[in-house]
């Protein structure tokens, strides 16, 4: 890093820190007690700052890692500072633990972007910080930035495993996997994609070394026709039947092994991926959630994939490739029509945006969710061609873990897109600077009226005297 690079990305994070701390204080100070989820954060994190580690609330799905970290920062802080009563583990202070999250999330995109984008030397300093201040303002991680949620610290776990990932660190990688594990069971998934990180390039070595053996240049192992695809796949299966190349893959991502097989006995003796109440996080084909998320992503994406320039070649490529458009929007159509689920929890909660989106869109008529299947082919083909200066191999391996962590959520949470989003955005290219401001100015609105919302436009329900809030 240069100096001046050092010191714009000091004065970037430092700014972002003092903003997100007046927030902080303006939100704690309308909303003292806990709210939404946090009635069961807070309660179970103070039980273990007084040592009742054996208690344990049956409504939390999630492992205790929140409220471990939480008591290993704030037990030995009111010690140093002599902290006593009810300020030690208070609301506040647990979510302050998500405010410092955030500072690392910030470090962590920008180590990312610039590891990730090393070799494109077009890429400013500025550029780069600029970018980092984007992702570390994406409304949907931002918001919950302040309150006592695990999604902070969840980002923060898998972000830093990735990078370490990146670095070769494996051991090292896997560790913090487990870390993230331990605040969201679904995290296992990016694990995965850490190893398939590593998988992906020792294909993609081996498929250049076979094209030069073949001599052939009109295949690519990024993007190609049809043939080309299936001629790659032929590959692929050759290369993972052979048990010298299996072992040696092996060998390079054994501690990522271990964590899984970790996972899978942790799955035989609990009963389930979920601790805590399941009837309301039950598992199932739910499709679909791979075209919401798609949508998400065009949403927060649009100045990179919502251009004239990307809508004239989409339409080119439908008008080359009608046939295969045509398959794919029969697919879409019966994974609709056959799997789709409505969670009990979205049409009756109407403090969460999804309750809008679902019921002034997907309700308006029964035709609405087929009528959508244009957009979503649009929004995975603007999504993949944003895609197509990683490999093959790593595209497919992303994709996996796209669907494996998405797919089997019922319930629409936009939540659950945090992380695909994240490394989706940090891998693909730069943008033009005007794209970035674009991008930045969108999501400072967004928060504008999420944070406006929550604090002003406050309501009751019926035979509740609760203050209810507006939030993602």
């Amino acid at each position: 890093m240069e100096r001046a690079e050092a010191y714009g990305f000091s004065a970037a994070m430092s700014g972002a820190f003092l903003l997100s701390c007046l927030l902080f204080a303006a939100i704690s100070r309308r909303q003292r007690g806990p709210y939404m989820d946090e009635a069961f954060h807070v309660p179970q994190a103070q039980a273990y700052c007084h040592g009742r580690f054996l208690q344990w609330d049956p409504m939390i799905t999630t492992l205790p890692g929140l409220y471990l970290v939480s008591v290993g920062i704030v037990k030995p802080t009111a010690w140093l500072f002599g902290w006593t009563g009810s300020v030690v583990c208070s609301t506040g202070m647990l979510r302050f633990i998500n405010l410092l999250f955030s500072a690392g999330n910030f470090y962590l995109l920008y180590l990312l972007l610039f590891k990730i984008h090393q070799k494109n030397k077009a890429v400013s300093g500025f550029q780069r910080i600029l970018s980092t201040l984007t992702l570390a303002m994406f409304p949907t991680l931002h918001f919950f930035t302040f309150l006592y949620y695990t999604d902070p610290g969840s980002v923060f776990f898998t972000l830093f495993a990735y990078l370490m990932c990146l670095y070769g660190n494996h051991k090292t990688s896997a560790l913090l996997g487990f870390c993230g594990f331990m605040f969201r069971q679904t995290n296992i998934v990016w694990t995965v994609f850490c190893a398939g990180n590593v998988v992906a390039e020792r294909l993609n070595e081996a498929w250049k070394t076979e094209l030069q053996k073949k001599k052939d240049e009109k295949i690519s192992s990024r993007k190609g026709s049809f043939a080309d695809l299936i001629r790659i796949f032929q590959f692929l299966i050759e290369y993972l039947v052979s048990p010298k190349n299996l072992v040696t893959l092996t060998v390079l991502t054994w501690p990522y092994i271990v964590l899984v097989t970790v996972f899978f006995v942790f799955v035989f003796i609990n009963g389930g991926i979920v601790v805590g109440d399941r009837s309301s996080h039950e598992a199932c084909l739910h499709f679909p959630q791979l075209f919401y998320f798609l949508s998400f992503t065009v949403f927060f994406s649009f100045p990179h994939l919502l251009t004239p320039t990307k809508i004239r070649k989409f339409l080119l490529s439908l008008r080359k490739h009608p046939m295969q458009y045509s398959l794919i929007a029969v697919i879409s159509l019966f994974l609709i029509w056959k799997f789709t689920y409505v969670h009990k929890y979205l049409l009756a909660d109407n403090r969460h945006y999804t309750f809008y989106v679902w019921r002034k869109v997907f309700q308006r008529h029964e035709l609405v969710k087929y009528l959508l299947v244009p957009v979503y082919i649009f929004a995975g083909w603007s999504f993949t061609d944003t895609l197509k200066s990683k490999s093959i191999f790593w595209i497919l391996m992303y994709f996996v873990c796209l669907l494996a962590v998405t797919v089997p959520q019922k319930l629409l949470e936009f939540r659950y897109f945090i992380l695909p989003f994240l490394i989706y955005r940090l891998n693909i290219p730069f943008p033009s600077l005007y794209r970035q401001l674009l991008e930045l100015a969108f999501y400072i609105a967004v928060n504008a009226v999420t944070f406006y919302l929550f604090l002003n436009r406050t309501f009751q329900w019926p035979n509740s005297d609760e203050i209810q809030r507006f939030m993602w």
